[in-house]
């Protein structure tokens, strides 16, 4: 799975195809794995390990698109299937966590099916595939960047326009990488997205032509080339910075992305005591919110964090980056 920086949101056709998009991104050590176990007949039977739901129908009969599992449905229908498979999903966050969990599912999908079937596939026709899927066959509103992320893994500037997508390796030294993640804090909100139209909010934002969500979407932009210089120069405290700007530029794109969460009040609660930056994870709504946090003020923001917490809910841990994108096994059956 990844983490989003900088840029959600310029990552829409709507946008990147006129105006050019860009993300600073990395993918972290949180991941959604398949196993796909050959059958000797020809039935299909996906199962979610986390939600315990099966799906059982022929290889020759057409899947049904009812929101059961439809992610592994409309996959395993853009390979040539002439033989049944046993196919398990599990995933290390819950849907709508705002950290491309729905983008990592098909990349393992994609690159499974692409194995069992023998389909050549790079990582860019994996990651395009994986779109396709999403926001063709199921009309699922969002952006490109979570299935080149996950596919390609590492900590990438992306960038976006009509002539196709540029992903980009961030060099950064590993000493860079393990003080940012000391720095840095994932909060769950204690809830996640339920369907909101936050996408479907912002394309119709921008086709009315809203001045705030144009400039958002313009400093959002902009964003991306001064937080990937402040990491070039080492200057951590310059990017957390820039992630509350950041930030800032979200709510202007789409002031809805906190409504009905604690998001903005947990924000205040962690800047009053001491964080410099912050974001949500993913499109809004609920999920993950990242905090940018100067060692010296790590146990204030801790302590204000956990006295803030009810039930447990508020759930705070460290982040660890991982270079591997999408990555396929082959065992042989015992």
């Amino acid at each position: 799975m990844r983490l989003s920086f900088a840029g959600g949101g310029t990552d829409i056709a709507d946008w990147y195809e006129r105006h050019g998009g860009a993300v600073l991104s990395s993918t972290i050590d949180e991941s959604a794995c398949v196993t796909l176990r050959p059958r000797g007949d020809s039935r299909i039977r996906f199962r979610s390990l986390d939600l315990g739901w099966t799906v059982d129908y022929d290889v020759d009969e057409a899947p049904v698109y009812d929101g059961t599992l439809d992610l592994a449905k409309a996959a395993a229908a853009r390979f040539e299937l002439d033989q049944g498979f046993d196919l398990d999903i599990r995933s290390d966050a819950p849907a709508g966590s705002g950290l491309g969990g729905s983008a990592a599912v098909t990349s393992a999908l994609v690159g499974a099916l692409a194995t069992y079937t023998g389909a050549r596939l790079n990582r860019r026709e994996m990651a395009e595939l994986g779109y396709e899927i999403e926001r063709t066959d199921l009309s699922i509103p969002g952006g490109k960047q979570d299935h080149y992320a996950t596919t390609f893994g590492g900590f990438n500037h992306i960038s976006f326009d009509a002539d196709g997508v540029l992903v980009e390796p961030l060099r950064l030294d590993d000493s860079v990488l393990r003080d940012l993640e000391a720095r840095l804090l994932l909060c769950y909100l204690g809830q996640v997205r339920t369907n909101l139209n936050l996408v479907d909010t912002q394309i119709e934002f921008l086709k009315s032509g809203r001045p705030a969500t144009i400039g958002g979407m313009h400093s959002m932009g902009a964003d991306v080339g001064r937080m990937k210089d402040a990491l070039s120069k080492k200057n951590l405290d310059r990017f957390g910075k820039i992630l509350h700007d950041a930030f800032v530029h979200k709510k202007m794109m789409n002031p809805d992305v906190t409504k009905g969460t604690v998001a903005d009040t947990l924000y205040e609660v962690a800047r009053a005591h001491g964080a410099s930056g912050g974001k949500l994870a993913g499109a809004g709504g609920g999920g993950y919110m990242l905090l940018y946090v100067p060692t010296a003020k790590r146990r204030s923001v801790l302590r204000a964090l956990e006295a803030m917490g009810t039930n447990g809910q508020m759930a705070v841990r460290q982040v660890r980056f991982a270079d591997r994108g999408l990555q396929v096994s082959r065992v042989s059956a015992p």
